[in-house]
């Protein structure tokens, strides 16, 4: 089993991570960033390029929900995107609730003491390490259920 990429897509942005080989922790990446919304054929020519370089078989993208559990435009706009990624990329494309997760990563980076133009360079990144540490999170969860059982 190949590592799986973490994505936090934005309106100009997208955070990217790599799990380890043994689908333990996500390290953060980089961030990609565009000119325009909706122009963004070099950003999915960049997550093809680390797909291939970090020999990845899964991607995760964040999926961003209300409070209340409801989708609005960013999660249409987030499904649209892992619906093309599945389709450029032939891999499969899990959508994971991403509620808290740009707030988790701010409060990371200001603990960390990570001052205000830095952290604007990298809060989508981090939000990407921290949807797929918790993925990996509950597969190791479920791994144990399965295992606990037997």
């Amino acid at each position: 089993m190949g590592r799986i990429i973490g994505l936090d897509f934005g309106a100009m942005t997208c955070g990217v991570a790599i799990s380890d080989a043994l689908l333990i922790t996500a390290q953060g990446v980089e961030t990609i960033r565009r000119t325009h919304e909706t122009k963004l054929r070099k950003t999915y020519q960049r997550i093809e390029y680390l797909i291939d370089w970090h020999e990845v078989d899964r991607i995760v993208v964040g999926l961003p929900k209300k409070l209340d559990g409801s989708e609005g435009d960013r999660a249409e706009k987030s499904r649209a995107f892992a619906a093309d990624l599945e389709r450029r990329t032939g891999l499969s494309v899990i959508l994971w609730d991403e509620r808290f997760s740009t707030v988790s990563a701010a409060a990371v980076l200001n603990e960390a003491g990570v001052g205000l133009d830095k952290k604007e360079k990298v809060i989508d990144k981090m939000a990407a390490v921290i949807i797929l540490q918790n993925y990996l999170d509950f597969l190791a969860n479920e791994k144990a259920k399965s295992t606990a059982g037997k």
